[in-house]
């Protein structure tokens, strides 16, 4: 299986949301799933946020060599699952690539049996207080632990 991670601009949400998965499925022996993040932002491959790194790297997380890259339609081709972190996105990359709507799926989709249409966004910290990126981290962490279950 592989699963691709969407967001903005791929230095925050998307980013953390990738790392904590692969952490997850390697702590659980599970090789049979690819994790993969990009943005919706072409952000010509900057770096990971700092403070979403240091929030990966305080929960044990392996927090390097990332670098953002522009969502393409090969990525959206190869993968057999696409989880967003806001609605909007969700909707832009149906638009864009049509063929990709039975693979798109909003993130806390996962939490209580949530749907696109009643679950939640993740809301974007970047540039906000610390407290906004742990409530983000606490979010994406729940969200990918439910989504474990399904995987």
């Amino acid at each position: 299986m592989n699963i691709l991670f969407v967001c903005s601009a791929n230095i925050v949400r998307s980013f953390m949301a990738e790392r904590l998965l692969r952490n997850l499925l390697r702590s659980r022996g599970r090789q049979d799933v690819e994790v993969s993040s990009a943005g919706l932002l072409d952000m010509q491959g900057a770096p990971a946020d700092e403070v979403a790194r240091q929030i990966l790297a305080e929960n044990g997380i392996d927090d390097e060599d990332h670098v953002s890259r522009l969502v393409t339609e090969e990525m959206v081709g190869e993968a057999d699952l696409i989880v967003t972190m806001e609605k909007r996105q969700l909707l832009s990359i149906g638009d864009r690539y049509p063929g990709a709507v039975p693979k798109l799926r909003l993130l806390k989709s996962y939490l209580d049996g949530g749907t696109a249409e009643t679950a939640d966004d993740v809301s974007d910290p970047y540039r906000r207080s610390l407290f906004y990126y742990r409530l983000c981290f606490a979010e994406i962490s729940l969200a990918v632990g439910a989504m474990m279950k399904c995987i």
